[in-house]
């Protein structure tokens, strides 16, 4: 095997084949690097295995249970009322499309000539790593290690349960009757909204005293008034204490309540993958539980970088793929830094909802002058074509220049919009050059528009300030 640089055996190592560590790779094989990647299950990492593709796949099916429940509303008749989902056929439907998804990336892998090495990497020293019974030295070495659901220490558990966490909630073959999940954000209220669809009776328990607490909160207070008319609980500012044989309890106002479940989903967050990586024994330093990284992804040792969910900064796939690039740049040019402020954020409820920098609150604390442009979604042509006019098109603007601070979206769609706002922001558009865009109709695009055109006071058609 011919050596990489300096007689290492490759220029760039990448530890975990996540979105993060494939796209490094095969960015640094594109630019000539020898380059071998290590993963220790599946290529692709938990968005592509256990996360985004699996869940979506999921809730594509469950929105369209309920979609069809709802035909009548569109003037079709004979729709039966004895719809129902096969778990089991929608687990080999999730199934393939990972597959799919993970043969994709082996196939990219081979084609650009990346050496996929199976195992665990752990580091010998700053340029060896020990995988298996095989020891790889690099030049560079890249950590993309991701992270993974938690149970926290403070919730006691006890008895027989059906202790959930988001990796096996995605391998159910029935339906619980019952489901308490602990946790309100992104993906404690992602797997409510998907369970209530099949057929859950779900409530939801949070410590804070509203759900989805990165968004803006006039966002999350109609998201969660919507998912209460359709049926789930939640239960906001309480403190969960145990589970015991499916009955969680927890302490609302000083006051201790039980809950019965038949199965309970943790949904509390999750922790930098660094168990067995060995990176503190060669002195690579920590921020609490992440490895520390400078805006380059580098650590403290010059030659190893930290991307993705193990660096803990954005605990997104897109962040880490782009942080990957960004890593590829200060090793050997080309890719500048990442504005963390301009990285857009997707839930997927019904309807959905998208977000991109300061919330209103973030925003009047950092500037003297902020404008806010908002537009219902039930004065979008679109939006009642569809028959879901619930939402909201709010945007943060600076008031003097019209830098655009923040983009907040819910409505039908909106995931899918979120770009728009995502390069606007990127590029240094103003709120002016937004509005002379034009935008096509009939679409819920346009509502954008709108909303920018209320923050800069020339609404047209809305009266919503």
């Amino acid at each position: 095997m011919a050596e990489g640089s300096a007689g290492y055996d490759y220029e760039v190592a990448v530890i975990g084949a996540g979105p993060g560590g494939y796209v490094a790779a095969i960015k640094s094989a594109q630019l000539g690097k020898k380059t071998c990647i290590i993963e220790k299950e599946s290529v692709g990492g938990t968005c592509l295995n256990v996360g985004c593709i699996p869940t979506k796949t999921l809730i594509k099916t469950a929105s369209l249970l309920w979609q069809m429940r709802e035909a009548s509303a569109f003037a079709i008749e004979g729709v039966p009322d004895t719809l129902t989902v096969s778990m089991p056929k929608l687990q080999e439907r999730k199934k393939a499309v990972v597959n799919q998804l993970v043969g994709g990336v082996k196939g990219l892998l081979r084609g650009n000539k990346v050496d996929l090495i199976n195992g665990a990497g752990c580091f010998v020293d700053a340029h060896t790593l020990q995988v298996g019974e095989r020891r790889v030295s690099a030049e560079h070495i890249i950590i993309a290690t991701g992270s993974r659901a938690i149970i926290p220490s403070f919730i006691k558990i006890e008895g027989n349960n059906t202790l959930l966490t988001s990796t096996e909630a995605l391998d159910l073959d029935h339906v619980p009757e019952r489901t308490v999940i602990v946790g309100g954000g992104v993906i404690g209220v992602e797997f409510a909204y998907l369970l209530n669809r099949l057929g859950s009776a779900v409530t939801v328990l949070e410590l804070l005293d509203h759900i989805l607490p990165m968004v803006d909160t006039e966002v999350s207070a109609l998201a969660q008034k919507r998912m209460e008319k359709d049926g789930i609980t939640f239960h906001l500012g309480v403190k969960v204490l145990r589970v015991k044989d499916n009955a969680v309890f927890y302490d609302e106002g000083g006051n201790e309540r039980c809950i019965q479940a038949d199965a309970v989903l943790m949904a509390v967050g999750r922790a930098p993958n660094t168990e067995g990586l060995g990176a503190e024994s060669i002195g690579v330093q920590f921020d609490r539980n992440a490895i520390a990284v400078d805006e380059n992804m580098r650590t403290n040792i010059e030659n190893i970088y930290a991307i993705g969910d193990v660096n803990g900064k954005v605990m997104l796939a897109h962040t880490a793929s782009h942080e990957g690039l960004v890593a590829l740049g200060a090793m050997f040019g080309g890719h500048g830094t990442i504005n963390y402020d301009h990285i857009p954020s997707c839930i997927y409820l019904e309807p959905e909802i998208a977000c991109i920098g300061l919330t209103e609150a973030q925003a009047r604390e950092r500037y003297a002058r902020v404008k806010v442009g908002k537009f219902p979604a039930a004065a979008n042509g679109k939006s009642l074509v569809e028959g879901d006019t619930d939402g909201i098109f709010k945007v943060i603007i600076e008031e003097t220049y019209g830098e655009i601070l923040g983009v907040h979206l819910y409505g039908q769609h909106v995931t899918e919009m979120i770009g728009e706002a995502a390069v606007a922001m990127t590029g240094e558009l103003t709120a002016e050059e937004l509005v002379n865009a034009v935008h096509p109709h009939p679409t819920v695009n346009e509502a954008l528009s709108e909303a920018f055109m209320s923050a800069v006071g020339r609404a047209i058609h809305s009266l919503m300030a």
